[in-house]
């Protein structure tokens, strides 16, 4: 009787066995697959791009690269002032500002001394055959010359714009031996640059710029721009 039982069951203990092993297989079977796709979707995301800021730059709205503050001439140039900003290490704001006060973006804008070009670049500072009046080669010349302006003024706005108007001799001088000029220059850009640079909607200072006269050059970029 005994034997015949071990006869009879011992066929279940060897199912049960399989069984066990069976599941035990299909358990290291679900992990080797389960741990490669974890791990892949973990390296999936932190290899993954980051999200691009301003990506959208063309055609831009106003305030999106620059302050809504300037004028529409200038806001016309403001996907190429963010890339030409970036290239120089500058605020956009502050290069928008330059621009507003020496050509409000007429990119064929040329001073009685002979200044060139949207930002208005005195001969002398481009290469053997570079296009003064290029908005690119332009936008170089004159962005690099802020740049350094900037960082002769110790980070100092103001006096970048005052060393762009006068040259940047007068950076290191007391204001009251700068030039009426570069006075002006000084509280024209310093206060238009104040505005843009807080996220204000509109700045007073233009305001008195374009009574006083800006606005005729507005008024020319604008007839070049949209003939």
């Amino acid at each position: 009787m005994r034997q015949q039982l071990v006869i009879q069951f011992l066929p279940l203990e060897v199912s049960l066995f399989a069984l066990l092993a069976g599941w035990l297989v299909v358990g290291l079977v679900r992990g080797l697959i389960a741990g490669p796709l974890i791990e892949s979707g973990a390296t999936a995301a932190s290899a993954a791009p980051a999200p691009v800021q301003n990506e959208q730059v063309s055609p831009a709205s106003p305030g999106t690269i620059i302050s809504p503050v300037f004028t529409p001439e200038v806001q016309h140039w403001a996907p190429q002032i963010g890339a030409w900003a970036e290239r120089a290490g500058l605020d956009p704001n502050l290069a928008a500002t330059v621009m507003q006060i020496e050509s409000c973006g007429d990119p064929q804008a040329v001073s009685i001394s002979g200044a060139q070009g949207l930002f208005q670049v005195m001969p002398f500072h481009f290469g053997p055959g570079e296009a003064m009046q290029d908005p690119d080669t332009n936008a170089l010349r004159g962005l690099n010359y802020l740049a350094l302006g900037l960082a002769r003024g110790g980070g100092q706005a103001g006096l970048a714009l005052a060393g762009y108007n006068g040259g940047h001799s007068v950076i290191g001088k007391d204001s009251s031996l700068w030039a009426a000029e570069t006075r002006r220059y000084y509280y024209w850009g310093s206060g238009i640059y104040e505005a843009a640079a807080s996220g204000a909607a509109a700045s007073d200072r233009l305001d008195e710029w374009l009574a006083a006269g800006g606005a005729s050059l507005c008024n020319q970029a604008a007839n070049r721009l949209w003939p």
